[in-house]
């Protein structure tokens, strides 16, 4: 439901959201926080907490997808998460796809489905790439029995389907939300970049000023 709020405000052109969050309620200030609010200042009552909105970026067809995957890929490093949410068929994997051939790992990126998760070995000194689809994972229990812990340091990780599983993994993450065109003739997507954390602040700006 934020992420549905966060994406609406951004479509009318906002660039910040900020709420009051009551000192009275610890633990609805640690969802926020969660949530990737920060505190920005201490009132009498509580904090004004506030986070940036997502960068939109429009995606024409599937090479495209994969540009943007190769973009996003210069701008991780090791011991990153990425949590991508989409519909099925929206470009999840395309995207992982351009995000592993921007890292310069071993391939073929398929989807993972049916082996859950697959480590991409980094052809040179980068990190490696690890793929997770969350599509059969019933709980964020389910998704620490993989053990990603071990590799989390050395490696980007990717969970498709990740949402509402794989926010444990860090507190500080990318969140990519994929949505398609109304009209089923057209094959762009929007592609919403939410970075979560003090390791995503100011990182994606490059990519909302150049599309």
């Amino acid at each position: 439901m934020i992420a549905t709020t966060l994406i609406a405000a951004t479509d009318l052109g906002a660039r910040r959201v900020e709420i009051v969050a009551r000192r009275e309620f610890p633990r609805t200030v640690t969802w926020w926080e969660r949530a990737g609010f920060t505190k920005l200042a201490e009132i009498p009552h509580g904090w004004v907490m506030g986070r940036p909105l997502p960068v939109a970026v429009a995606v024409p067809d599937a090479e495209a997808m994969r540009a943007l995957g190769r973009r996003l890929a210069g701008l991780l490093r090791a011991g990153d998460v990425v949590v991508a949410t989409g519909e099925l068929g929206a470009g999840k994997t395309t995207l992982s796809q351009g995000i592993g051939a921007g890292l310069d790992v071993e391939g073929p990126i398929i989807s993972p489905t049916f082996v859950i998760s697959r480590v991409h070995r980094a052809r040179a000194a980068g990190p490696d790439f690890v793929h997770v689809d969350g599509y059969r994972l019933g709980s964020a229990g389910e998704l620490d029995d993989i053990d990603l812990q071990e590799t989390l340091p050395t490696s980007v990780t990717l969970v498709e389907w990740g949402r509402g599983l794989a926010e444990g993994l860090s507190p500080d993450r990318l969140e990519v939300e994929i949505h398609r065109s109304l009209d089923p003739d057209d094959d762009e997507r929007t592609v919403y970049l939410f970075g979560i954390g003090e390791r995503w602040i100011g990182v994606l700006e490059a990519l909302r000023s150049h599309p």
